[in-house]
């Protein structure tokens, strides 16, 4: 029955984004990417850092992960729900919470 709510819930949100032009991201709680080149990337509307090295940056998202793949990262920028990498970025994958 929650599912079935929740399903019907995430309906009518996405059905008022349409009917009112609001942004998608804002609305339905999805990230939004920035990426400058190859070389750096914005990301918003993440719910934490779960993994971080210098090839490898991996964040929580409200439904699965991001993945982030290069060489040389550095977390240049970092807020509750912001944050800005840098150095060669040679992946982005999103990963489902299947």
């Amino acid at each position: 029955m929650w599912k079935r709510l929740k399903r019907s819930i995430t309906k009518i949100k996405q059905k008022s984004v349409q009917i009112l032009e609001l942004p998608n991201d804002v609305v339905l709680d999805l990230p939004r990417l920035t990426i400058v080149g190859f070389l750096q990337l914005y990301i918003e509307n993440h719910r934490g850092v779960l993994l971080f090295n210098d090839e490898e940056l991996r964040l929580l998202l409200k439904k699965g992960q991001l993945r982030i793949r290069g060489k040389n990262l550095v977390i240049r920028l970092i807020l509750a729900e912001e944050m800005m990498v840098e150095g060669f970025i040679t992946q982005i994958h999103y990963l489902d919470k299947e």
